[in-house]
């Protein structure tokens, strides 16, 4: 399993991050240098605030604590599985690798216990590949006990401990045995000192050596951690580092990644939008919802035939109790299902005192359920894709807290759009008389789902204009009816939307005939289809949408909005595709639009990128993925490579690689420094007194930490790398790696960059042989740019302005786009700025992309003699294996201001070209 692009977009910014906080300090200035730099400007009151230091460790200073925005059913715990690997490698390389991932109830940390403890799982895979398959996952109880958690074991293993909240949120530490003496753990003796012991509690207990190792804190649903008890747990473990996962950051959280709402729509992680229909009584939300889950099972059952994967649509029942958990209620509405002939294994019941779920996968072929009757015990800790419908069965005069479970019904089945629209999809079934208030709910629970009133619609009312907070759910939202209608998930216009003419209050209807029990239900107003039976357990079974009975009004109404809904999402992301930036950062930088006359050629193109054929499994259903490096360096062994660097320029280098000229124009280091009286004690009193051994060893961690995060290539792959190269150095050449420590790690890195780069271009060449890498149209030039510095206006620039460019790039694009042949040109832009790249063995952002009125899309890199150029064989090897199986429509070309070298041009020589395109 391997990260969706937004997904790896997350990564990304976090080691952005991490190189600004190993560059910058204090961490305050890192992270305004690190939102400045991307074109934003933190501001009290506003999407990304300053900084704001939480923590603080145990000798007083602040403890780096960052925060991820990410909706739910994005995948929140495989980004942190992800996010371990370069936490730790800009981290103290001496210190023992232990996580302590909190989440916030039992249900959450048996389901993450389980899946991280899973060999099998892709978070387990995850974590095996990164940190060389060692790697303990611990409960509370194995700390406790000291079962296989000692010194020994944690220093040679990544060390992640399960808990939840309330085992360290304490106010009477008698009572907690986290923070008592322990005779278990006695191997870690004498490892706190004074400084780390926690005031009030014994030296061995577990929670003082969890502290003496400054532990990564993964706060799973972070904004359930904001009380003060809260920040005096997080502030007790005495972390190094804090990384925030929630859909719903507060005011006090930093943060550094914004995960949108469409990027989880464009990947088929989320069924959206949210069709919501309020019908006029219990006993047609009861008939809807048996029907809408019967056409979604058929269609289900249809596609499963076609070679899909098997889904069996489940509806949740939400019922409202007049006491806290009135097991009458629940037992009532199974009893109706049954008597209108549902079978009885088909319903269960979830509450907080009958759980009737527990053991039951309901993801495997053979699970009958397809009812689950609760009222909220579903609202956290549970996971089935197949939940479909959440049918409200609350009194018509109460407007039912749909929110609590409304994330329940968003994830989409196997990660991939269905052929069905219908089952791309989730619908929420009401019958409400305050249906404005159910409407608050239901984007309430978009809103703490990481969602907006942007991602529902409604079918057979009018539309009802609902204002949804920024950022804070905490905020009132603000419901009224208004004329026109909602405007559409993406912007567009949603007049031709269904709705009904009469106001919500007429459409309602008289009340329903009162039934015996008193809850408005009648076995016999409800109308009822026949289930199809599984694929998966009769064969050749031959249901088929045909086998359906006509469709009531309502769920006929359902099924055209949730077409029409499909069609226009297709259409959108065309328009907009997958690299715009998130909507929360979409005010707050300066947008520049394509220019109306050049929006219509612009927005057709489909620049290729590289794809790799891989095998279909349960989280790869394409049988492809967008090529990324890693996947071109299995078997890459750095141990095994040669050691050959040339050092002997070192000295003549060290200004160059310390200090680095900044855009703004101040200079600042490129690297931590080391003061004199450092390395003067390294020199003179700390490494004469050690073995040979040891100061390799002590050397060697060092340069580790400046060389920084390589993935995929492994920590021990690099460590042993770089052992045998201090092996090889002299007294003399040790002393002078001693003193020029970063130069030294700069060499050594690019140098491991280079051996990679080879052996990933082997791989490349033989899969594209083998027609495994193949390239495919998918890139959309995004509708803006936000450049964090505008270039001069020059003709024919696609946007209304450009990012800003150096002196040859400038005089390049100039003589280009006064060429009479050139319709437009864009300045292309960076990882950060989410431009085109050359993905393969290197991924290589070209400077332009240029268009000419035959329709020539060109790729333009230029080498100004001021820069270095060292890549620059790589990358014109790259932009010709892309030329030539993108096809004649594309030419990718690499222009020199004076040397050059084969297959590459002089300015004059490429205009010569250009000219003829």
């Amino acid at each position: 399993m391997e990260l969706k692009p937004y997904q790896q977009q997350v990564i990304s910014d976090l080691s952005l991050f991490l190189d600004y906080l190993r560059r910058v300090s204090p961490t305050q200035h890192a992270f305004q240098d690190y939102w400045t730099d991307k074109g934003y400007q933190p501001m009290t009151g506003g999407v990304i605030e300053p900084y704001k230091n939480n923590i603080k460790d145990a000798v007083g200073g602040a403890v780096p604590h960052v925060c991820i925005k990410v909706p739910t059913a994005g995948g929140k715990t495989f980004i942190a599985c992800n996010a371990l690997r370069p936490i730790f490698a800009h981290s103290d390389p001496d210190r023992p690798k232990m996580v302590v991932w909190l989440v916030p109830s039992n249900p959450i940390l048996q389901q993450t216990l389980k899946n991280l403890r899973n060999p099998a799982h892709p978070y387990r895979q995850k974590l095996n590949v990164h940190f060389n398959h060692r790697v303990e996952v611990y409960d509370k109880q194995a700390l406790l006990s000291g079962s296989s958690f000692n010194a020994t074991a944690v220093r040679e293993q990544l060390s992640v401990v399960v808990m939840s909240f309330d085992s360290l949120r304490v106010r009477n530490k008698e009572d907690r045995k986290l923070y008592q003496e322990n005779g278990s753990i006695l191997s870690f003796a004498g490892g706190p000192d004074s400084e780390t012991v926690l005031p009030g509690t014994d030296e061995t207990a577990v929670i003082n050596v969890i502290r003496a190792m400054q532990p990564v804190l993964v706060v799973d649903e972070s904004h359930n951690a904001e009380s003060e008890l809260s920040v005096e747990m997080l502030r007790n473990l005495n972390p190094g580092f804090i990384l925030d996962l929630t859909a719903t950051p507060r005011r006090n959280s930093n943060i550094i990644s914004f995960v949108d709402a469409l990027a989880l729509k464009t990947e088929h992680m989320v069924k959206l939008p949210v069709i919501v229909y309020n019908q006029k009584d219990k006993n047609e939300v009861i008939s809807a919802a048996l029907e809408l889950r019967q056409k979604l099972e058929i269609q289900a059952i249809a596609e499963h035939k076609k070679g899909g994967r098997a889904i069996r649509p489940i509806v949740l029942f939400q019922a409202q109790s007049q006491t806290a958990e009135d097991n009458h209620t629940f037992t009532r509405i199974r009893d109706i299902l049954v008597r209108v002939g549902i079978p009885t294994e088909q319903i269960k019941i979830k509450t907080a005192t009958l759980d009737e779920l527990k053991g039951i996968d309901l993801m495997a072929d053979d699970c009958p359920v397809r009812f689950i009757i609760t009222v909220n015990a579903l609202k956290e800790g549970w996971d089935c894709p197949f939940a479909y419908i959440l049918a409200s069965l609350a009194d018509r005069s109460s407007a039912v807290d749909v929110e609590q479970i409304l994330g329940r019904v968003l994830r989409q089945p196997y990660v991939r759009k269905h052929e069905s629209a219908l089952l791309n999809l989730s619908y929420v079934l009401t019958a409400s008389a305050r249906f404005n208030e159910t409407l608050q709910s239901i984007v309430m629970g978009l809103n703490k789902a990481g969602f907006s009133s942007r991602d529902y619609r409604l079918a057979g009312n009018p539309v009802v204009n609902v204002q949804t907070p920024p950022v804070d759910v905490a905020q009132p939202i603000q419901v009224a009816p208004v004329d026109d209608p909602l405007a559409s998930l993406f912007g567009t216009s949603a007049a031709s939307q269904p709705r009904q003419a009469t106001p919500i209050t007429a459409s309602l209807g008289e009340s329903s005939a009162t039934s015996p029990d008193g809850d408005g239900l009648d076995p016999d107003k409800i109308q009822v289809v026949a289930v199809p039976t599984p694929p998966s357990a009769e064969a050749g079974n031959t249901t088929t949408a045909n086998d359906v009975p006509a469709s009531s009004a309502a769920v006929q109404e359902i099924e055209e909005l949730a077409k029409k809904e499909e069609a226009d999402f297709t259409e959108r992301t065309q328009q907009m595709g997958a690299n715009s930036e998130p909507t929360e950062l979409q005010n707050l930088a300066n947008r520049y639009q394509m220019r109306d006359h050049f929006r219509e050629q612009a927005t057709g193109i489909r620049l290729p990128q590289f794809y790799m054929r891989v095998e279909e499994s349960l989280f790869t259903q394409t049988g492809e993925e967008l090529l990324e490096r890693s996947h071109l360096l299995d078997g890459f062994r750095l141990s095994k490579q040669n050691t050959d660097i040339n050092f002997d320029s070192v000295q003549a280098e060290l200004y160059k690689v310390d200090l680095e000229q900044r855009d703004r124009g101040d200079v600042a280091p490129s690297f931590m420094r080391v003061d004199g009286k450092t390395k003067e004690a390294l020199l003179n009193t700390i490494l004469p007194a050690m073995t040979r051994e040891g100061q390799i060893k002590t050397m060697s961690n060092r340069l580790m930490k400046n060389i920084g995060d390589l993935r995929p290539i492994s920590d021990k792959e690099v460590s042993t790398y770089v052992s045998r190269i201090l092996n090889d150095l002299s007294d003399e050449q040790f002393r002078d790696m001693v003193a020029h420590e970063y130069t030294y790690a700069d060499r050594i890195k690019k140098r491991i960059n280079e051996l990679a780069t080879e052996h990933a271009e082997k791989a490349f060449r033989k899969l594209l042989d083998m027609d495994q890498v193949f390239v495919k149209p998918t890139y959309l030039l995004p509708p803006f740019v936000s450049p964090k510095e505008t270039a001069k206006d020059i003709t024919k620039s696609l946007y209304a302005k450009e990012e800003r460019m150096n002196g040859f790039e400038e005089r390049v694009i100039m003589e280009v786009a006064n060429l009479e042949n050139v319709a437009f040109w864009t300045r292309n832009g960076d990882r950060r700025g989410r431009g085109f790249w050359l993905n393969g063995y290197l991924n290589h952002f070209p400077d332009f992309i240029v268009v000419t009125k035959r329709g020539k899309i060109v790729l333009l890199e230029t080498k100004g003699d001021d820069r270095d150029n060292s890549d620059s064989e790589a990358k014109r090897k790259l932009g010709d294996f892309w030329r030539q199986k993108a096809g004649e429509t594309y030419r990718y070309f690499m222009v020199f201001e004076r040397k050059e070298f084969e297959g590459t041009y002089t300015l004059d020589e490429f205009l010569g070209v250009m000219r003829a395109l």
